[in-house]
């Protein structure tokens, strides 16, 4: 039980499903598999002001569906569309079938593991010293909801000759618990005098039945108003 194992590989098909949802075979796969790595690093790269949590891609057919999954969707859009049908005509050229993009407005930030890891890496970045930016991570976390987070932080810390590791956690993170819903995420903070990695996990309660889309579905039903629909 001591071995280490990715929350959220360990859940898929119980409570969440692939990032990447579409079946193809021999050299196709490998084709398509590189597309969706090229798609995920252009966006990321092109938009980091957008607090991008995830991108999730679908292939039905001929067609290429991407949905981002933002914190501020209105930096992706830009003044009347303008920005999201450049990003649209980027995408089409890359994978050259036809793509449509939905973006799905996150409405608590503060409980999504990859923002709250890319807002602390962010502030290790900019001096800030990291137990006030961990403690002020899991504060905004539990008065928003969770029902549990865990974070840690592993490098030069403070800018320390020895790497360590520190840990802080508030609530409860069933990590045995396959019902559990507990979003994972890293990110790294390139500072001054080194790398810094921050891995979080939060809790957001137990999903009782048996559905891959139930991590999916939660989060569009809290945040049905963000859903624009796909252009």
């Amino acid at each position: 039980m001591g071995h280490k194992s990715n929350p959220i590989g360990l859940r898929l098909q119980i409570n969440r499903t692939w990032d990447s949802r579409w079946y193809a075979e021999g050299r196709d796969y490998a084709q398509l598999l590189n597309e969706d790595i090229v798609i995920r690093k252009h966006i990321m790269k092109s938009l980091p002001q957008a607090a991008i949590s995830k991108v999730v891609i679908e292939r039905p057919a001929k067609l290429c569906r991407v949905s981002i999954y933002a914190a501020r969707p209105g930096v992706i859009i830009g003044k009347k569309g303008a920005d999201i049908e450049k990003l649209r005509s980027k995408l089409a050229e890359m994978t050259g079938s036809e793509v449509k993009l939905n973006i799905v407005e996150i409405r608590k930030p503060e409980i999504d593991a990859k923002l709250v890891a890319q807002g602390i890496a962010d502030q290790l970045i900019r001096r800030i010293a990291f137990r006030r930016a961990m403690k002020r991570a899991m504060q905004s976390a539990m008065r928003l909801g969770a029902e549990g987070i865990k974070i840690q932080c592993g490098g030069r810390l403070g800018g320390a000759e020895i790497a360590r590791v520190e840990r802080y956690h508030e609530g409860r993170v069933p990590l045995h618990t396959l019902r559990a819903n507990v979003d994972y995420a890293e990110a790294e903070a390139l500072t001054a005098y080194g790398i810094i990695g921050i891995k979080v996990w939060v809790f957001k309660g137990e999903i009782l039945a048996n559905d891959p889309t139930a991590q999916d579905r939660l989060m569009l039903e809290a945040q049905t108003s963000g859903v624009r629909p796909a252009r």
